[in-house]
């Protein structure tokens, strides 16, 4: 019986489910080959196994496409951007370290990005430093969300968004860490939302 290179599965499996999602067609086995670099009749026998084990629908030589083609786990790339301060407003400029794949049975289907926590002003919300925190861009904020706030001065800040103050007419950005900042937040007269907060990833 043949064995089965699992890190050639892995990335067959990766490549598949990537080029679905950009493209929402099922890529070609000549595709598949060259973009994993990988000999098309190994590519052949790797397909195969990958449906042999229910991960996939192939037959013929190529992906069935477009609807028998989705993973039975289908991911969603998101953009491992940085930091974010969880403190004191910070200017910072947006890099992409790498990109990570999020499964949407877990996560969800959206437009994400993903921030490195700094700071301690979220502990309260289970937000610590350098945790990963998936931020979902293009949705508007609700008062009791966690929020990318970009201020006028082009810092941005992670915050729950605590609505408009009508006295100050400013709006209200808390802090979330009672024993270090109890009761502190931010007042400022026009922000942008950057993103909401959906999920924390974290090291145990």
């Amino acid at each position: 019986m043949r064995s089965f290179n699992q890190t050639y599965l892995d990335d067959i499996l990766k490549f598949v489910n990537k080029y679905y999602q950009e493209n929402r067609k099922a890529p070609t086995i000549i595709q598949v080959s060259t973009g994993v670099g990988v000999p098309r009749s190994t590519t052949h026998r790797y397909l195969q196994e990958l449906s042999n084990r229910g991960l996939l629908e192939y037959g013929r030589g190529i992906l069935s496409a477009p609807e028998s083609a989705k993973m039975k786990t289908s991911y969603i790339s998101a953009p491992l951007v940085g930091s974010i301060q969880c403190g004191s407003p910070e200017e910072e400029e947006e890099f992409v370290e790498e990109y990570v794949s999020l499964p949407v049975s877990m996560f969800g289907e959206g437009d994400f990005y993903i921030l490195r926590a700094k700071g301690d002003s979220m502990v309260d919300a289970g937000i610590e430093e350098d945790d990963l925190i998936v931020i979902e861009r293009n949705c508007p904020a609700k008062i009791g969300d966690i929020v990318v706030a970009l201020d006028p001065y082009n810092q941005n800040t992670l915050k729950r968004y605590g609505g408009f103050d009508k006295a100050e007419r400013r709006y209200i950005l808390k802090y979330e860490n009672e024993a270090k900042y109890p009761g502190e937040e931010i007042k400022v007269q026009s922000f942008h939302v950057q993103g909401v907060a959906r999920n924390v990833i974290k090291s145990l």
